[in-house]
Order: C-alpha cells, then structure tokens, then sequence
C-alpha cells in the first residue's frame, strides 16, 4: 500500500450511495471472519486507489494525529523510513509508523476515532465512476467483497456505508489487555496475501467472478478471478 497521498480529501459534495438491496441493510456491519460463501459469485474490490482516490490509511492517520505531527513523523524518527528500506515489509512499516502517532491507544479508543474519521469523511474518498460499478453489482447472485493492505478495522465502517457482504484488510496487532502494538497481526494482506485470506474467508475452492485493483498488489487476487479489472476507475469528483 502506498504512503503518499495522491490528492487531498475533497469537501464538495459527496457522490450519491450506491442502491443496496432492500433485504441487506447498507448500515450493517459488514462480515469480516466468518466463513464460507452462500453460493453467490464473489465480486472483490481492493479499496485504496479503486474505490477511492486516495489513501484512506494516511488520511486516516493525518486526521487523527495532525498534518504537522504526519508530516514529521519521519524526521523525528528516521528509523522508520530507513528500516523500510532495507526490508521492504509495509506491514512493519504501517503498524510503526500507526503506534508512533497514537502510541498504546486501546482498541475501543481507536474504534470511536475511526467512527469519527468516517463520520466527517463520509463518501468523499469515493471514486463515482468505481461506486457505479460496484452499485451494478448489486444484484441477489452476487456478493461484494473489499479485499485491502489498508486496517481491516478501519475500512469496515467504509464496508458498512456502501452495503459490502465481507471486508477482508490487515489486521492490526492489540495485546492481552487490548492495546495498540507495534505490530501487525498476522501479514500486510497485500499480494498473495488477498488470495490466502479469500480462501480463509470462504473456503480453500473460492473463485472470485471478478475482481477490480490498480497496484501490483492486487495482481495476484486479478489473476485468481474470472474477469480482471486493473485501473479501470479514474473519476473524483461527480
């Protein structure tokens, strides 16, 4: 997942929600963990940069801890950047660079943030022309399902505004007594990741009818589904 914001949130007005259909409520929770699939076709979207315009994780991050404090985090601790570099791990990178902003913030702590965060975002991140076709999908045969690098914990309420069956996205490490660590649990679901955690989610014989991404990270869940979409959304504003 990349770091640099490609373009700052836009406050005009947000795009119109995609229909959900009237037996699912477009406010539930969005599964995450609970296995297997009903027999609908499976419709995966990776989320930064597809769905969005923009990075959700780094936005998230500067409304949370400030532009200034963002912007620093870097020069202040330089280990960062220079550790990624030499191992290339954007899960190590992420679960740092997170931990260094908010420090042991405790999971619920983090929860009502990101409520907020949606809150005043709301569909803004959207991209029009990626919700036109993630609204086409919506038909009874077909589930929706975003599959992201970017917190599992923090995409599932974005899941919940736009209707999705299952958000699938990193998991971020909590110790015993439900504080922030350091560290990721389990890998950065990027890559071959997105495709081990699908067949975790819905079963070691999941094929995905279609799937829609823009990085080299989504091109292992691209090449695991029947219709590939690689770049095909480029609106943001309506």
């Amino acid at each position: 997942m990349p770091l640099k914001i490609k373009g700052e949130i836009s406050h005009a007005e947000a795009p119109k929600k995609p229909k959900t259909r009237k037996t699912k409520s477009a406010a539930a929770k969005p599964r995450s963990d609970s296995p297997a699939s009903d027999g609908r076709k499976i419709i995966a979207f990776d989320f930064d940069g597809t769905l969005t315009y923009t990075d959700s994780f780094v936005a998230f991050l500067t409304y949370a801890s400030g532009r200034l404090k963002m912007g620093t985090a870097f020069l202040k601790d330089p280990g960062l950047l220079t550790d990624y570099l030499k191992t290339k791990d954007r899960g190590a990178l992420k679960s740092r660079l997170l931990y260094k902003l908010l420090g042991a913030i405790s999971q619920n702590e983090l929860e009502i943030l990101i409520r907020s965060y949606v809150a005043t975002t709301g569909m803004n991140l959207f991209r029009p022309d990626a919700l036109e076709a993630w609204g086409a999908h919506d038909l009874p045969d077909r589930q929706r399902v975003i599959v992201t690098a970017s917190p599992q914990l923090l995409v599932a309420p974005f899941g919940a505004l736009i209707g999705a069956d299952r958000v699938i996205g990193t998991r971020l490490g909590f110790s015993a007594d439900g504080r922030l660590l350091p560290r990721l649990d389990g890998p950065n679901c990027r890559g071959q990741e997105k495709v081990r955690r699908l067949r975790e989610a819905f079963g070691p014989d999941v094929t995905l009818d279609a799937a829609y991404g823009d990085t080299d990270g989504d091109r292992d869940m691209l090449a695991f589904a029947r219709q590939p979409h690689y770049r095909v959304f480029t609106r943001r504003t309506v």
